[in-house]
């Protein structure tokens, strides 16, 4: 049975996904602590997920690929639902040309990755970590405030370079892999050497 617990929190965040959504439409007072409650609520799941699947032994390719369709399911939720709350900020030109940017970027490489692999991205790459800690950052500050301005900045140079690495990753792969830390470690399988991963954070 403990080995169910991963995909349950999986699980979880797909259903605070569309319970972001519900919330945020019919406008239930103290959204915005509540959000953030939830946001936090994701966030973990998202973290420990995959930790205690590495613990548990029962880190599979697919649980790995669930994980990363349902990462994205819930941030466009939460996006979508940050927006109906925070309509100004998203329309505001200069967050708009960025948040294009990053939204462009992060469909190319999905696109490379089914071209090439006809297979959705799972590399989890620890830079993608970090920048969905600066995205669940600026997506608390907007939640509370409406505003940001240098984070939301941050957020956009490190979604760039992570969603870059990404592209980098997938083109160096000579097959489909999951848990790939960096480029450096793309090139070490692509040149058949084996690769040490941290067993905090990748499988």
């Amino acid at each position: 049975m403990k080995k169910y617990i991963p995909q349950i929190l999986v699980y979880i965040r797909l259903g605070l996904a569309f319970l972001f959504l519900y919330l945020s439409y019919i406008q239930i007072p103290n959204y915005a602590w509540i959000a953030v409650l939830m946001l936090t609520l994701g966030l973990l799941t998202d973290i420990f997920d995959g930790i205690i699947a590495r613990r548990l032994n029962c880190s599979t390719a697919s649980l790995r690929r669930l994980d990363s369709t349902v990462d994205q399911v819930f941030f466009v939720a939460v996006a979508i639902a940050t927006f109906w709350q925070c309509p100004d900020f998203f329309k505001t030109p200069n967050h708009q040309w960025k948040l294009i940017i990053v939204g462009i970027l992060e469909t190319l490489a999905y696109m490379i990755c089914f071209i090439k692999f006809k297979k959705e991205i799972a590399t989890h790459s620890i830079g993608a970590k970090i920048w969905t800690l600066f995205m669940f950052a600026v997506l608390v500050e907007i939640m509370l405030t409406c505003q940001s301005s240098w984070l939301f900045d941050l957020f956009f140079i490190l979604g760039v370079l992570t969603r870059l690495e990404i592209i980098a990753i997938i083109l160096i792969l000579k097959t489909w892999a999951t848990d790939i830390p960096s480029v450096y470690h793309a090139w070490q399988l692509r040149k058949g050497l084996p690769i040490k991963k941290n067993k905090w954070f990748n499988s």
